[in-house]
């Protein structure tokens, strides 16, 4: 953990990734229902909706969280009743909602332990509206220094317009930043792209989805199974 040591004592500022990387509603929720298997649509073509075709709710022109899944559901399935949509919307937002109240204590105790080191805190997430309601209820909100939700910015990870917003309230220059995240939405291209540091957190994204971890490391200069080895 030498490098990691390394990092903490040389580095002025902490860039935080939040879903994959602080929590998830895989931690928090295990065994849920997911929102494709409540729409009845495959769930392969829901995550491209996801990850590939929402740019609208990530940069927040759209707001409405029901509006948000009929949008994405319909692009499937027109036919999707409007019943099956509210369900489906409803325990979506109960789902992050707890991941992000009921914040895995290892991140918690990681946030408090890096704002006891006086060094700067900022959460940099993709994000739409809905994903993001709770955020003020979380138990770390309190300790960052910037939080910059794509839905609120109208940038999306790897934009370097979003990295930049944080740096800028930070007050700090990116090459005394680190980077820490699960690699998704190539985070990490944008961040180096900077002149960051950057971490991978690998653990929920390996238990989940094994077959992304290579792709994602691509850009990563330490790898670490837990944002609780940070913790030195």
């Amino acid at each position: 953990m030498n490098h990691i040591k390394h990092l903490i004592d040389i580095k002025s500022a902490f860039l935080f990734d939040l879903f994959h990387t602080l929590t998830s509603i895989e931690q928090t929720s295990p065994g849920m229902f997911k929102t494709a298997d409540i729409l009845g649509v495959d769930r392969k073509r829901w995550t491209e909706q996801l990850l590939n075709n929402s740019i609208e709710r990530l940069t927040g022109k759209l707001k409405d969280p029901y509006k948000i899944i009929e949008k994405m559901a319909h692009s499937i399935d027109p036919n999707i009743p409007n019943e099956i949509i509210k369900k489906a919307t409803d325990k979506r937002i109960e789902f992050f909602k707890k991941a992000i109240i009921e914040m895995p204590q290892s991140s918690i105790d990681t946030i408090i332990y890096l704002k006891n080191r006086n060094k700067k805190l900022a959460l940099i997430s993709n994000a739409d509206f809905m994903e993001k309601m709770a955020w003020d209820f979380c138990p770390i909100a309190q300790y960052f220094d910037a939080v910059i939700f794509s839905c609120e910015v109208g940038y999306v990870k790897p934009q370097k317009e979003i990295y930049e917003i944080a740096i800028k309230n930070l007050n700090e220059s990116p090459s005394n930043c680190v980077f820490v995240g699960d690699g998704g939405s190539n985070e990490f291209y944008g961040a180096k792209n900077l002149g960051m540091t950057t971490i991978m957190v690998k653990g929920v994204v390996e238990k989940n989805w094994p077959e992304k971890v290579k792709v994602q490391m691509e850009y990563a200069d330490y790898i670490i199974n837990d944002v609780n080895e940070l913790i030195v």
